[in-house]
């Protein structure tokens, strides 16, 4: 290391399968068939899955919870209505304030984000939140 160069903690493999695994689960415990995304801090993909019987749609908008969420290192659906609103035009359409999105992290420290739709805002929230807490993760803030 220097004073050019900074280490940055990345979730592995595994544990993105793992979350998205989890993530189906929990959402068929609800009777929801959810599309589940996992990406690195930068916002590239670590791991998708789509459950049987989810909307075409949910699988783009999981990615785009799961990169808000690790961009912003925020659970989605914090900002203020106009900013949401313009939100997916200003970062052509890879962002969403779609409540379903949180940050993974681990001791404070950021290492993926999660997205995870197809079921209400609310299941799908309840769904992340399961996921982060089979995992390990810190709560969401």
């Amino acid at each position: 290391m220097n004073d050019k160069t900074r280490k940055q903690s990345v979730i592995t493999t595994d544990a993105a399968i793992l979350a998205i695994q989890t993530a189906i689960s929990e959402g068929a415990k609800l009777g929801v068939a959810v599309s589940a995304t996992v990406v690195d801090p930068g916002m590239s993909l670590v791991a998708f899955a789509k459950a049987d019987g989810a909307t075409p749609h949910s699988a783009e908008t999981s990615r785009r919870k799961a990169n808000t969420a690790a961009s912003t290192r925020r659970p989605t659906g914090w900002m203020p209505a106009d900013l949401a609103v313009t939100l997916p035009l200003g970062t052509g359409n890879l962002l969403t304030n779609v409540p379903g999105g949180f940050p993974l992290k681990f001791d404070g420290e950021l290492v993926a984000g999660l997205g995870i739709a197809g079921g209400t805002v609310e299941q799908d929230a309840a769904i992340a939140k399961a996921t982060l807490s089979a995992l390990g993760c810190d709560e969401a803030s």
